[in-house]
């Protein structure tokens, strides 16, 4: 069997490791066997912290919706429940936008779910 030369491959392989854990701490920036395990880690939590985004910002919605709909003296739950009933089709991104951002029209919409 012939003898396999992989010093370019190889070298460019650590290099990309080692761009990606740039700024990590200790060891865990240049020596190579941490530097692996570290990415792994990184990559995994990266990966599952893109979908708690989305949990995280859909609490943060409901939490707007529901401290500015108190203010006008119903609940979250009774005001989502009204919007269905009266197929009032908008999303709580845009709800909490308009409840932080315009309370008029946000007023609005809440007198017509009632």
């Amino acid at each position: 069997m012939p003898r396999v030369k992989r010093g370019k491959s190889h070298l460019k392989k650590r290099k990309n490791l080692l761009k990606r854990v740039k700024g990590f701490l200790l060891g865990r920036k240049s020596l190579i066997k941490l530097a692996k395990t570290a990415d792994t880690k990184a990559g995994a939590y990266a990966y599952r912290d893109r979908r708690n985004k989305k949990r995280e910002m859909r609490r943060l919605w409901q939490i707007k919706i529901n401290a500015a709909v108190r203010g006008l003296g119903t609940t979250y739950s009774q005001f989502m429940g009204s919007l269905g009933k009266k197929n009032i089709a908008l999303d709580r991104k845009v709800l909490s936008e308009l409840a932080a951002n315009q309370p008029q029209i946000f007023e609005k919409i809440v007198e017509q779910a009632k």
